[in-house]
């Protein structure tokens, strides 16, 4: 190699480290978008972009063609676009580039008017630094109205529904607890709601309201408002545990309490349920009103009451859910939760089970067992209606009356036998109610269900059996004379291998 080419090298390979120096510098002080996440919620689309540090931003609309322009100062985007679902969402497109060298500029090409909100969240425990937008509808047809299933007619006859307003934990960019095999608080819980919802609108008499009916978030007191929107008649969170020790197990129910914690898992919870809005994301939006103190002198005697009859209310839900699950706690645990702070409104607050404990997760995660969940919780709700209905409600009416026929919509994998039993009234008198004569029923029939107030949702029966040394599955079966399958399938068992310590949930051998 000649003198002059090896100066030439030299000075290349200077020139280059010098560069990529520079750039490495650059990019260490720029903020950079990691990733980009989108959420779906009635009434508006969020965008979280996951940042390497907090960065300086502005949003600003444009129109004909309307568009969102988000300036990102002293930023970088290495997040792709391409990847995000924005199925019903009012973007059709994202797009970036580079903008006076070190700045970007993020456009929003929209097929509708939006509202912008954006706000910047710092670390917390599960996610880095955030930038939050979000689209608010403007056009009012796009928007969740609640649906009223009574007429006019019955409401003046004082034939109205009772309201039951069920809030899924957690959503959107607040999974809630992270538990075996990564299950996430968030889903599971959803999937417990619907389930009740799904119950409740097959019962006359009572109308299930969602508060959220997908992944998206919805803050502590917006929840509050939901119910009251609705003139809610109850209102139940729906939640699932997590604790360092996989020992930890067991559902627990919680009411509001104005004078500190019941006890101090009840304070730990509430401290954490309270911080949701921190990690879910709602910017500065306050959870305390400016008249809030005089606001609570003016409600405690409503307050009061309200917890009154939420204590009820929880000791039958609790009574129910003894029957299918183990619970942690056999009394209504009290603390100071936000979301139940409904002053006019009956308020619970049920952590399902601990998401972190083996058996609870697999439980958790089951369709079989969200529906037996579901129905036990339904159970609870309407024995404490049938003992204290709203006046002006179709149970009060009922009950004042000495009683009069529901009715129930059949729905796939349904029998007459075991609709019968969860109404608590015999076959022969269904049958003869409907007019049936022999077994058939077909999908979607309405079927009349003779004198019953409210159907009582018929919860399964289990037995708890620790696995001890020497023991199998089909002898544990035939001990408590259930049949092998039964015992599989309540357990989830892909196969008969069990282990020493192992729980397992026995149904009960009449059922």
């Amino acid at each position: 190699m000649s003198k002059t080419l090896r100066i030439f090298t030299t000075l290349l390979y200077c020139c280059l480290a010098s560069l990529l120096s520079t750039l490495l510098s650059v990019m260490a002080q720029a903020a950079i978008v990691e990733n980009v996440r989108s959420y779906r919620a009635p009434d508006y689309t969020r965008l979280v972009f996951d940042l390497s540090s907090q960065v300086e931003h502005q949003v600003f609309s444009l129109e004909n063609p309307n568009r969102l322009v988000i300036d990102l100062s002293d930023a970088t985007v290495f997040a792709n676009f391409s990847d995000l679902n924005l199925n019903g969402t009012p973007i059709t497109n994202i797009r970036s580039a580079v903008r006076n060298d070190n700045d970007t500029r993020v456009v929003l090409d929209l097929n509708a008017t939006i509202q912008a909100r954006s706000f910047l969240l710092e670390k917390n425990e599960q996610y880095g630094n955030r930038l939050v937008i979000d689209l608010y509808d403007t056009n009012p047809a796009s928007r969740k109205e609640p649906v009223i299933t009574a007429s006019a007619d019955d409401i003046a006859d004082g034939k109205r529904d009772i309201v039951v307003a069920i809030s899924a934990g957690h959503g959107g960019d607040d999974p809630g607890a992270i538990g075996v095999d990564r299950i996430q608080e968030k889903r599971v819980v959803l999937a417990i709601a619907r389930e009740i919802e799904s119950i409740l609108k097959q019962m006359s008499g009572y109308r299930p309201v969602m508060v959220r009916d997908g992944d998206y978030y919805v803050d502590l007191r917006g929840r509050t408002n939901i119910a009251h929107q609705n003139n809610a008649d109850f209102f139940i969170a729906i939640h699932a545990d997590a604790f360092t020790s996989s020992s930890a197990r067991g559902a627990t129910v919680y009411a509001l309490s104005q004078r500190g914690a019941t006890s101090e898992q009840a304070r730990r919870l509430a401290e954490k349920e309270n911080g949701a809005d921190l990690i879910g994301g709602v910017g500065s939006v306050s959870l305390a009103d400016k008249d809030e103190v005089l606001a609570s002198v003016l409600l405690d005697l409503s307050m009061t009451a309200s917890i009154a009859s939420s204590l009820e209310a929880g000791d039958k839900i609790i009574s129910s859910l003894a029957n299918i699950t183990h619970m942690r706690r056999t009394n209504v645990e009290q603390a100071a939760f936000v979301v139940l702070k409904q002053a006019d409104i009956p308020s619970l607050l049920i952590e399902a089970g601990y998401i972190t404990n083996p058996t609870d997760a697999r439980n958790l995660n089951s369709s079989s067992f969200q529906k037996q969940f579901a129905s036990a919780v339904v159970s609870g709700i309407t024995s404490y209606f049938y003992e204290s209905p709203p006046r002006g409600t179709l149970i009060a009416w009922h009950k004042n009356n000495g009683g009069g026929p529901s009715s129930y919509i059949v729905s796939r994998g349904d029998n007459l036998s075991e609709i019968a039993e969860r109404f608590n009234v015999s076959l022969a008198s269904l049958k003869a109610a409907n007019n049936i004569s022999g077994s058939v029923i077909q999908l979607g029939q309405e079927l009349i269900i003779p004198n019953a107030l409210t159907p009582v949702i018929a919860a399964v029966s289990f037995k708890e059996h620790v696995v001890r040394s020497g023991e199998s599955l089909s002898q544990i079966a035939e001990d408590y004379s259930v049949p092998l399958q039964r015992v599989r399938e309540t357990n989830q068992l892909s196969s008969d291998t069990i282990r020493v310590g192992q729980i397992l949930r026995i149904p009960a051998g009449n059922l």
